[in-house]
């Protein structure tokens, strides 16, 4: 499953620490704050999620864009401290 990370810190102690941990899941660096990668699991994504969630605090916008699951793409988004989550079906 391909999986892009786009992230909106409030604060740069939480850039740093979801940075290092979005490196640590086998992200790539694309551009400042945009991630992604080919090769996490819907288990190891599950994980990060949780962990990105205590990270972060109520200012952070974290948004992860997941496809192909179920032929959709998903986008979940982590603002103020709330998980939304949007399907976009072809």
């Amino acid at each position: 499953m391909f999986v892009s990370v786009a992230c909106d810190y409030g604060n740069e102690d939480t850039r740093v620490r979801v940075d290092h941990l979005l490196l640590e899941y086998g992200f790539r660096k694309v551009q400042r704050n945009l991630y992604e990668t080919s090769s996490l699991t819907e288990k190891n994504l599950a994980r990060l999620k949780l962990e990105v969630d205590k990270l972060t605090d109520f200012y952070d916008t974290i948004r992860f864009y997941q496809f192909p699951l179920e032929s959709t793409l998903v986008v979940t988004a982590l603002e103020g401290k709330r998980w939304k989550r949007m399907l976009l079906k072809p």
